[in-house]
């Protein structure tokens, strides 16, 4: 006979990224983030802000796993939480339920939490744009989950289509939200700093008017990769 499982399996000590090193990002776009990272690590693009006027967050990921109608391991992972994480749930992307709302919400602020990102719905809009923690999910509903398990907390996790583990860097802003794995975030920081400095530079002579196409284009289309027809 199989035993029944714990109703949550919890890990609640891990490396928190320090805030001198996310001060590095201070200013970079999820986008710069992405660029360092080839082009990928963003989440599901339906995952966006509660509240476009209160996105901007950059903390460390302390993933749980909720799976759908469920918020057990949300609440587990908020009265563990430490100051700077940010709290992001694999919730199955289920979109009939929702997995926080206000009170959760206001826990968190309380907790310290930089933000919270939902693979999955939350509810109490106002009360939530009241709280002004940033906060990201697929959606709004006033239905509501249950507190049962079992859930996973500080364990490895896929949100949004993204591996996610505990000590990752999280960060997110009106585009959506990206993860940075910890092994490569010396890297990545590192890289932002080049693409930001370059971006700049193109940004300002295209806005004086010096540049009405990017340096490239012009070699390529000069070359034998590109076959005229007229």
């Amino acid at each position: 006979m199989l035993e029944e499982p714990p109703i949550l399996t919890i890990r609640k000590d891990f490396e928190r990224v320090p805030a001198s090193k996310l001060a590095e990002l201070d200013g970079a776009q999820t986008g710069h983030v992405v660029d360092a990272m080839r082009g990928r690590g963003g989440l599901d693009r339906a995952i966006k802000p509660v509240d476009p006027d209160n996105a901007r967050f950059i903390g460390t990921a302390f993933p749980v796993e909720t799976g759908p109608s469920d918020n057990l391991a949300i609440t587990a992972g908020v009265a563990l939480a430490k100051p700077g994480d940010v709290i992001v749930a694999a919730s199955d992307a289920f979109e009939t339920t929702a997995v926080c709302g206000d009170i959760v919400a206001m826990l968190a602020k309380n907790a310290g939490c930089a933000a919270m990102v939902f693979d999955g719905m939350t509810r109490d809009l106002v009360g939530l744009l009241e709280v002004g923690l940033p906060m990201f999910s697929r959606g709004i509903t006033p239905n509501s989950c249950v507190k049962s398990g079992p859930g996973r907390v500080g364990l490895p996790i896929v949100a949004g289509g993204v591996h996610i583990e505990a000590g990752d860097v999280i960060m997110g802003d009106l585009d959506g939200v990206v993860v940075i794995p910890h092994a490569e975030l010396d890297r990545v920081i590192a890289e932002v700093k080049a693409i930001r400095k370059a971006e700049a530079e193109t940004i300002s002579r295209v806005k004086e008017g010096k540049l009405s196409r990017l340096p490239f284009i012009d070699g390529l289309l000069g070359s034998d990769r590109v076959k005229y027809v007229d």
